[in-house]
């Protein structure tokens, strides 16, 4: 990655990312680099001001890893940035992650490199977990023992029997459970636009964590431009939410994973 200078900010010339990844990662990475490139910082100077390490930034930025979230508040925070928006795409490239390549990391594996970039910081560092593993499974041992001593004596003392088991307390019956309601997909198209027979909102604001027809309608139009909601439920959560910002790409909408007026005009278009 080169670096130019522009009246005084850093502005990065980014590698292409790595082939295979999910348009949602590659849009929540390409979010990343905008915010790091208004912030006018190097990679080393967001390092040191966010806690992360440069070698995890890099990876970061070039798709080999999933920023953890507390990294990409941060860089919010440094940029200025609107969170809910960067949330929104964080949450559907966590749903879509898959990594390209024998290079990638996960994001629990970029997380342990935190703080340890620093030689002080290994030398103070307590021992290794790995060294702890014997003293942890000789005590589960010993539990398992007691446990399986206390089953023997148990059986010698109070040999179970028929009438034992005659005089157990009979199981309490549970109420039967509340049938989820069900959605059909009744498509009709009328004044050129698309409409499914659970709502005829073209306004409503619909996000993440909604419930309802609003949300079936929603989940129905996904489905019949060919993007996947994840079933016709009428819960909006995290397939839904990859799936709305899956149509906002395509129609070059402001990517917010909540579908108003303008997300409305493309699923019934």
């Amino acid at each position: 990655m080169r670096r130019l200078l522009n009246q005084g900010v850093v502005v990065a010339r980014w590698k292409v990312l790595p082939e295979g990844l999910d348009p949602a990662v590659v849009r929540f990475v390409a979010e990343l680099r905008r915010l790091k490139d208004e912030t006018g910082l190097s990679v080393v100077q967001v390092a040191d001001r966010t806690g992360y390490s440069e070698a995890s930034w890099q990876r970061y930025f070039g798709g080999r890893a999933l920023a953890p979230r507390e990294a990409v508040q941060k860089l919010v925070e440094l940029a200025g940035a609107e969170a809910a928006t960067v949330s929104a795409l964080q949450d559907a490239a966590q749903q879509a992650w898959r990594p390209a390549g024998p290079s990638a990391t996960t994001e629990e594996e970029a997380e342990a490199e935190q703080g340890w970039s620093d030689p002080q910081a290994l030398e103070d560092a307590p021992e290794p977990a790995r060294r702890r593993l014997p003293d942890l499974r000789t005590a589960l041992t010993s539990v398992v023992s007691a446990l399986v001593g206390a089953a023997i004596t148990l059986a010698v003392v109070q040999p179970w029997s028929t009438t034992t088991a005659s005089a157990a307390p009979a199981a309490v019956a549970k109420p039967p459970a509340k049938s989820p309601v069900a959605y059909r997909c009744t498509y009709q198209q009328s004044g050129g636009q698309w409409f499914a027979g659970n709502s005829a909102t073209v306004s409503d604001l619909v996000m993440d964590g909604d419930a309802g027809p609003e949300v079936a309608e929603i989940q129905c139009l996904l489905q019949h431009a060919g993007i996947s909601p994840g079933g016709i439920d009428g819960a909006f959560g995290p397939m839904t939410l990859h799936a709305v910002i899956q149509e906002q790409l395509a129609h070059h909408i402001d990517v917010d994973g909540q579908v108003g007026p303008q997300t409305w005009a493309a699923l019934r278009g």
